[in-house]
């Protein structure tokens, strides 16, 4: 079990240069936790994709279904207290905060790309490739 953040999971779900190590991620632990807010988060994703040109409507909505379908059951509600508690002690954004939270509240790494959240949080966050290198 992970705790994986919004970008990890537009990675495994939109074609892209880190499909496949976001597919390797998932092949070594596809028990992925997420904070409820993952949601809004990766709809903002999507609508910029859209905006760019990057994807159609139809395929953003496809992809948010596959991604709900997938996470649907793996959703965690973390407590402001943690949220702010981690927030007040980062340079991290109170939204970043929600992953860590999680993770620190069920011991277990949080699998991400986000260069702020891995040198502000190195107890619980790892990258993609250094989670893929440890558990090969």
């Amino acid at each position: 079990m992970i705790v994986v953040d919004t970008n990890v999971i537009a990675y495994f779900w939109i074609p892209g240069s880190y499909t496949q190590e976001a597919e390797k991620v998932f092949q070594i632990d596809p028990e992925w936790k997420v904070p409820l807010l993952w949601k809004s988060e990766l709809r903002n994703v999507l609508i910029n994709y859209i905006r760019h040109e990057y994807l159609t409507l139809d395929v953003a909505i496809q992809v948010m279904s596959d991604a709900e379908a997938q996470l649907k059951l793996h959703e965690f509600s973390v407590t402001s207290t943690d949220v702010l508690r981690f927030s007040s002690q980062s340079k991290c954004a109170a939204y970043d905060c929600e992953f860590v939270a999680l993770a620190k509240d069920l011991q277990v790494s949080l699998v991400t790309t986000d260069k702020k959240i891995l040198s502000e949080f190195p107890d619980v966050a790892i990258s993609m490739s250094r989670y893929i290198a440890q558990n090969k």
